[in-house]
């Protein structure tokens, strides 16, 4: 899928309001163009089902839509504290947007460690739904409020609705034979009710969600239909909210098709499928659980019938190392992982550019080093991917711009594999893999062909006339050795990590032959045939140069191309260009770099592709850079832009 660039221009955080229409006996409906809303609690209360489901019904109704789902590390964090809060932010409009949006317009608070967590980032004027009945004193005490904020002014600048989320919860259900605490856990669901009420979402796809995931405990699935009912009921009823909103489908901002959501993660698993399609290829996957990865994992496990393997290793060398011998045997190999994972795997990495078999490995980025935050997003491993090897071991890098992209970066990433025989690094991150946006289904035969030829027979003669198979024999265009599928007769050959005789594949030590094997292994991905990269510059022949260019790679898309466009409607000229190809570079990145009198990279690391573009292009890139987990907002980085610019 092609990322949206060209639709209506991406507001500022507040919403704009129209016309306010009230029918006779109904409450006012006020048309916005687009919402912010933020769900946050505990990490057991259940915020990002909500807001998955909140999601859903969003796209089913047709508004183009971003999120950012945000939770903490521990799979049970301490109730009740800062650092266990878990939230999901969704922002939808009747236009096309690019981020989750940099400040909610509304907030939803079920206990005081949720609204403290998130207070700072809600702008003055917006909604505030608390859930009243969590903030007891010792609740309050707990993450630091000398005094309830309900009560002692602190919120005045904002539209509080104090709402006793937990014990109308519990009076709806009151005829259930559930305890107190079973029947708290659905007040998550009447404030999607509430919420649905609010913004005239559909409900009949969460109503069948919920009988869907409760098959087995229908009383369960009947006490959260009722709570997600009390709670549209309340909005619809209640005194204190006096005006509901509408937020018109986004006819306009997307191509005709059929779309679905899609998550980052979600949309690299059917890319994968798709590819092995493509390819007549069987889908091998060799992986461990690591965080943000391991969906992939669970994914790719449903759809045997699509004639995927998946195996669950005991760690993340056997994972790749059973992946590579997939690779041997003749399938679309993958194995998927994060920053550590890679460092694991580093070793098999080299093996499979030794060997030059086709090879997909999935680095979901996340805050590093060690451990670090699982959850949290980051792109610290590029430099990690161009060199964390042992001796020159060159790998292709793919990189992916929004959740739906990952789909086409998938299918990309596996033309490369097969074609020139090596493996692959696709860079996602924790950002995309979490968020989705709407995703126009592609239609079978918009999709590449992938098809390879497996070696059939000899393909040398000697001297003496004999005919043999010559494993490290080229292809003259790609530098790709032939693919000989293990039980072939006549096709048996070497394998192994130490260095191989050009040609005839034998073990080699000889120094003239490992510098011509070294070398044109880095030929083999030099040349790799990618894009030229292409360059928004509405300046370009009009006579008006715009002096800077911004460069991005990876998820950091969606937030430059909402500031660029922020500084062009305020009368900036400005350039924007976006790397898949981080190996090898697009070949025109650098005439395209030494057009613009100003280059700034924006990354969420300390300046990694900065340092590539330094090094390689000699051009003096300014770095602009986020380590906090979390990604760029668009109003940040436009003031960030704006003092490049003036600079």
């Amino acid at each position: 899928m092609t990322s949206k660039v060209s639709s209506p221009t991406e507001q500022t955080d507040e919403a704009v309001v129209g016309e306010q229409r009230k029918p006779p006996g109904a409450k006012d409906v006020r048309r916005v163009d687009r919402v912010i809303i933020r769900f946050a609690g505990d990490s057991g209360d259940g915020m990002q089902l909500t807001g998955d489901r909140f999601t859903s019904e969003t796209a089913s109704f047709g508004n183009d839509l971003s999120t950012l789902p945000n939770f903490p590390a521990e799979i049970r964090a301490p109730a009740g504290t800062l650092p266990g809060v878990s939230s999901f932010q969704l922002h939808f409009a009747d236009h096309d947007i690019l981020t989750p949006g940099d400040a909610p317009n509304v907030l939803v608070a079920m206990n005081p460690a949720a609204l403290k967590a998130n207070i700072a980032d809600v702008p003055r004027g917006a909604e505030i739904i608390v859930n009243t009945d969590e903030f007891t004193k010792r609740a309050m005490q707990k993450v630091g409020y000398a005094a309830s904020p309900l009560e002692d002014g602190s919120l005045d600048g904002y539209n509080v609705h104090p709402v006793p989320l937990t014990t109308m919860t519990v009076e709806a259900l009151k005829d259930f034979e559930l305890s107190r605490k079973e029947a708290e856990r659905s007040k998550n669901m009447f404030a999607l009710g509430l919420l649905s009420w609010m913004y005239h979402r559909p409900t009949e796809g969460t109503e069948k969600f919920l009988r869907t995931k409760f098959a087995k405990k229908p009383d369960i699935a009947a006490a959260n239909l009722t709570a997600f009912r009390a709670g549209w009921n309340f909005g619809e009823t209640t005194e204190d909210f006096a005006v509901s909103y509408e937020v018109a489908p986004a006819s306009k901002a997307f191509p005709p098709g059929t779309y679905r959501n899609i998550s980052g993660n979600l949309a690299l698993s059917y890319g994968l499928i798709a590819a092995s399609r493509q390819a007549d290829l069987p889908l091998y996957l060799g992986s461990y659980p690591i965080t943000p990865a391991s969906d992939i994992l669970h994914e790719l496990s449903r759809h045997k019938n699509f004639g995927v393997r998946t195996f669950q290793a005991e760690d993340e060398i056997a994972g790749i190392g059973a992946a590579l011998g997939a690779a041997f045997g003749g399938s679309l190999a993958v194995t998927t992982t994060s920053g550590p994972g890679v460092a694991l795997k580093s070793e098999t990495i080299g093996l499979a550019v030794s060997l030059e078999l086709p090879l997909l490995v999935i680095d979901i980025q996340r805050g590093g080093p060690s451990t670090g935050l699982p959850t949290k997003t980051e792109q610290a491993d590029l430099l990690q991917a161009m060199y964390g090897r042992n001796g020159e071991a060159p790998v292709p890098i793919v990189a992916p711009r929004t959740p739906a992209d990952c789909f086409d970066a998938a299918l990309e990433a596996a033309r490369i594999a097969l074609t020139y025989r090596t493996p692959v690094l696709l860079l996602s991150d924790g950002y995309l893999a979490n968020g989705s946006e709407p995703w126009r289904i592609p239609e079978t035969d918009e999709l590449p062909d992938l098809r390879v030829q497996f070696a059939q027979g000899p393909n040398h003669t000697l001297d003496d006339g004999t005919e043999v198979f010559w494993p490290y024999k080229r292809d003259p265009q790609t530098l790709a050795r032939p693919w000989a599928v293990p039980g072939t007769p006549g096709l048996e050959h070497r394998i192994g990590g130490i260095e191989k005789q050009d040609g005839s594949g034998n073990i080699s030590y000889d120094p003239a032959n490992h510098d011509f094997m070294v070398r044109t292994r880095q030929a083999k991905v030099d040349g790799i045939d990618v894009p030229d990269l292409d360059v928004d510059d509405p300046t370009a022949g009009t006579g008006r140069a715009a002096g800077t260019l911004v460069l991005g790679w990876g998820s950091t898309y969606g937030p430059i191309t909402a500031a660029v466009r922020r500084l062009r409607n305020a009368g900036e000229h400005i350039a924007q260009a976006h790397l898949r190809h981080l190996n090898p570079f697009p070949r025109n990145l650098g005439a395209v770099l030494r057009r613009y009198d100003k280059v700034v990279i924006p990354e969420m690391n300390l300046g990694q592709l900065a340092t590539l573009v330094r090094a390689k292009y000699l051009v003096d890139a300014h770095s602009y850079n986020q380590v906090n987990g979390m990604p760029f907002k668009a109003e940040q980085l436009a003031t960030a832009l704006k003092e490049a610019i003036d600079g």
